[in-house]
């Protein structure tokens, strides 16, 4: 057993770094899990705040854990402080996602750190544990991710350029369409750097640009070139905080980075290989390595970097045949999912092992489809997919398992993607050729009705 002081005598911090220890957090990890706490609940395990969730219900506990999304943690688990660190400790998969719990999201529990770390002090600062992993956001025409202050921000590619919207306000609705400029009918890609600021990919067959937040949820800077052209790209950050891209080109995939964190940029490098011209994605294993997936009409090919940071396999060839499109996601344990479409629906392959994967299974669904994903609060994967006659989507039926039977989302378009609101819940945007639309979670199989993005946006042909 850890000595500390005593939770009748302890400060409320100390009753959170204990409970969170017993729970399986270590070091770092002890740390960010006990300011988060603090920013849900000050540490109260008798906490509970019904303000500003929708659908209507409570948080409860030391680390708020809400009764509608996680139904399976009862009144009682929720506010014993051993029982609420237990479920807390799960659902962010041992301290590698926080991403359902908004206080993480907008950075509220930044200024908790100092608490955080002498309460984890006053334990005997025991071991390490793993930090938060940041997962890539995905790309296409249409893409999506939060400022550091939770509001989403959306770009769409038009014949004129790039578009721009964003939330007024957490969790809530748009700004009008601004029109960016920069490369016309672009494939993009998003990320995060390790200050806060997202940076934007732009690459069309002609040219490679990019723009930046010049401070956290703060103003744009202009396009800046970032290479010659290409067909498809993605991006993800290493766990070091680098963001690293990966650009397909007629020939095989090229990959650049960050040489630091919020620094400057190395050349195109190959890769290695890859196929060309193909739609290539990035997802993070659980152990905060990169892999990326990248597919085209004739084979699907693989390739992974073999430590933390560090260098890059040779290119699994065989890891499919071809198809239309490929999104990439991670489930509740870590393990990654693909998911890939062709003339007779959508196929999924998935890890069984950090190592190894399953075969191809079919899914049905639309052929010759756009795909995304996203989770639920809950953590659930939800897939989504749009052809020229419809858009429909499935989901998991609990953490971890298999999916539901395909259930219509709307009428066909050209794109599709997918972000969480600072709140968990699931936003979804359509595009065709009149422009942008959305939907958003409600409930677990609720949604809102498709409407614009304030103004109808780029046409996305």
């Amino acid at each position: 057993m850890v000595v500390g002081a005593s939770p009748a005598q302890a400060d409320a911090s100390d009753l959170c770094a204990q409970v969170g220890y017993n729970a399986g957090w270590r070091g770092e990890a002890l740390e960010l899990a006990v300011a988060v706490a603090l920013a849900e609940s000050s540490c109260n395990p008798s906490a509970s705040n019904t303000t500003n969730n929708t659908p209507p219900s409570t948080d409860r506990g030391l680390w708020q854990i809400n009764n509608y999304w996680h139904k399976e943690v009862d009144d009682a688990c929720a506010y014993d402080p051993q029982c609420n660190a237990n479920a807390a400790y799960r659902i962010s998969n041992g301290g590698r996602n926080w991403g359902p719990w908004s206080t993480y999201v907008q950075g509220a529990h930044l200024r908790h750190m100092g608490e955080a770390r002498a309460a984890v002090a006053r334990l005997g600062n025991p071991g390490t544990g793993p930090a938060p992993l940041v997962y890539p956001a995905k790309s296409g025409r249409v893409v999506s991710a939060k400022s550091s202050d939770g509001r989403l921000e959306v770009f769409a590619a038009g014949a004129d350029g790039v578009h721009h919207a964003w939330q007024s306000q957490v969790n809530g609705g748009w700004s009008a369409w601004e029109r960016l400029g920069g490369p016309g009918n672009a494939q993009l890609a998003i990320a995060p750097n390790a200050d806060g600021r997202l940076e934007v990919f732009a690459v069309n067959g002609q040219v490679a640009q990019h723009r930046y937040q010049m401070s956290p949820s703060g103003a744009w800077s202009d396009w800046e070139d970032f290479g010659s052209g290409g067909s498809s790209v993605a991006a993800g950050v290493n766990a070091d905080g680098r963001i690293e891209v990966f650009a397909s080109g007629p020939k095989e995939v090229f990959h650049r980075y960050q040489t630091a964190p919020n620094s400057g940029w190395s050349g195109w490098e190959q890769s290695g290989g890859g196929p060309a011209g193909s739609r290539v994605k990035v997802e993070k294993s659980v152990d905060g390595r990169l892999e990326v997936f990248a597919l085209n009409g004739n084979t699907f090919q693989h390739l992974y970097q073999t430590a933390v940071n560090g260098g890059w396999s040779q290119w699994e060839t065989d890891f499919g045949g071809g198809g239309h499109d490929v999104t990439v996601d991670h489930n509740a344990d870590g393990r990654l999912e693909v998911f890939a479409s062709g003339p007779v629906g959508v196929f999924h392959r998935y890890q069984t092992s950090p190592t190894s994967w399953s075969g191809w299974e079919k899914m049905g669904g639309p052929a010759n489809s756009q795909l995304t994903s996203s989770h639920s609060p809950d953590g659930r994967v939800e897939v989504f997919a749009i052809n020229g006659d419809v858009a429909m989507h499935i989901w998991q039926k609990d953490l971890n398992a298999p999916y539901s039977d395909w259930d219509k989302f709307g009428t066909g378009g050209t794109e599709i993607a997918a972000a969480t609101n600072a709140d968990g819940r699931i936003e979804v945007f359509g595009s065709g050729k009149d422009g942008v639309h959305h939907r958003w979670q409600t409930g677990f199989s609720t949604w809102s009705e498709w409407d614009w993005v304030n103004g109808s946006g780029p046409p996305i042909t």
